[in-house]
């Protein structure tokens, strides 16, 4: 009797999940090492202000004069913002006490005298440079696994990111503040760290994008494209549309979402780009459509009442957990709401978010037949 060995088929590797792109580069993650050990030579106490001068000091680093906003200082989160604004008055910084008068929209200007220009600026930072720490800055204090910690396990992010290496261990910077180095254990617990040895630490894998020591580029510089010059959120709104800066400021100043700056700047600054639906995501919205049919009049409604209360709509993901639809992912809440602005039930102003609004059908079209695009989704 011959006996066989049958084998399983061989297992497809899962695809690559492709890494955030770093946001710095080598002598950006310098500049941005540069501002810290700035912060670490002020005589502060306490992260709420330093957490706060980092902001004013970066915003600062150029002109000598740094502009928030009532709104700013409120997504820094801070335990005391006036404790930390009065603290800010003993280094001979002037301006921010118009911070707490309750105008959260008009920037104030904070004068910061030993930055600016002179003949050996504390941070010789050119536009693009400040611009680009300015965002890792805001970046970073808002990662997932810190976004909601003290402001000492933020500002104690800022310092392991810009000193650790994106795939190397990295040694705690000297100058690290005191009471950052308590919560090290917190960020590990929290994921931003993946290892803490003593004094050697690694980045978490889902922040390692925000190293500011990543190993330089293999290309030659002069084949490297120059830097895009981006332009900082105060900057985006100088330039947008008066209706779209009516919409941004709407969206900012919403007392019911309370989105913090960083949200609402990276919502509306990031390139669009077009969504690619896999056929799982088409599957999944078919077990969605069977068990919540007919969800076209709900989101309209829903819709018109939320702009009607809020000023502006609702994102999609504020829509599709409003109205008891579960958990989805992201690809599928994008597919949901392209399929009920296909049948007329909804419509937005793409890609400018927070426009949801209801559309034709609910305004006595005929559903499922609206546009063309309907009758286009409902062949595929």
């Amino acid at each position: 009797m011959s006996s066989s060995v049958s084998s399983a088929p061989p297992v497809q590797a899962a695809p690559a999940v492709k890494p955030n792109p770093f946001l710095l580069t080598p002598r950006q993650g310098e500049a941005a090492r540069a501002l810290l050990a700035y912060l670490g030579s002020l005589p502060l106490k306490g992260a709420d202000a330093r957490l706060l001068a980092v902001v004013v000091a970066i915003r600062a680093a150029r002109s000598g004069i740094g502009n928030l906003t009532g709104q700013d200082l409120r997504s820094l989160r801070l335990a005391d913002p006036e404790a930390a604004v009065t603290a800010l008055a003993t280094l001979g910084w002037q301006g921010q006490e118009a911070l707490l008068s309750g105008d959260t929209v008009t920037p104030v200007g904070i004068t910061v005298p030993d930055l600016g220009g002179g003949p050996d600026p504390r941070l010789p930072f050119g536009k693009v440079m400040r611009s680009r720490v300015s965002g890792w800055t805001t970046r970073t204090l808002a990662a997932k696994p810190v976004k909601k910690g003290s402001s000492v396990v933020r500002l104690a992010a800022l310092f392991l990111a810009a000193h650790g290496p994106a795939d190397e261990y990295g040694t705690l910077p000297a100058h690290l503040p005191d009471d950052c180095a308590v919560v090290l254990p917190e960020l590990l617990a929290k994921g931003f760290l993946r290892e803490l040895d003593g004094s050697r630490y690694l980045l978490g894998e889902s922040v390692r994008h925000l190293s500011g020591t990543r190993p330089p580029s293999d290309t030659p510089p002069a084949a490297r494209p120059p830097e895009e010059e981006l332009p900082s959120w105060d900057e985006w709104k100088d330039r947008a549309s008066v209706a779209l800066r009516r919409h941004v400021e709407a969206v900012e100043r919403c007392p019911e979402c309370s989105l913090s700056t960083a949200r609402v700047s990276e919502a509306f600054m990031r390139k669009a780009v077009p969504a690619q639906f896999q056929e799982k995501v088409r599957t999944a919205y078919g077990v969605w459509e069977a068990k919540y049919p007919d969800q076209g009049p709900a989101a309209a409604e829903f819709a018109a009442a939320f702009r009607a209360e809020h000023g502006h709509g609702p994102s999609v993901k504020q829509l599709c957990k409003a109205l008891g639809w579960g958990k989805m992912s992201r690809e599928l809440r994008i597919h949901v709401i392209r399929r009920l602005i296909a049948d007329g039930w909804l419509t937005n102003t793409e890609p400018v978010p927070w426009t949801l609004r209801p559309g034709k059908a609910a305004h006595g079209g005929a559903p499922g037949s609206a546009t063309p695009a309907a009758a286009a989704a409902r062949r595929r």
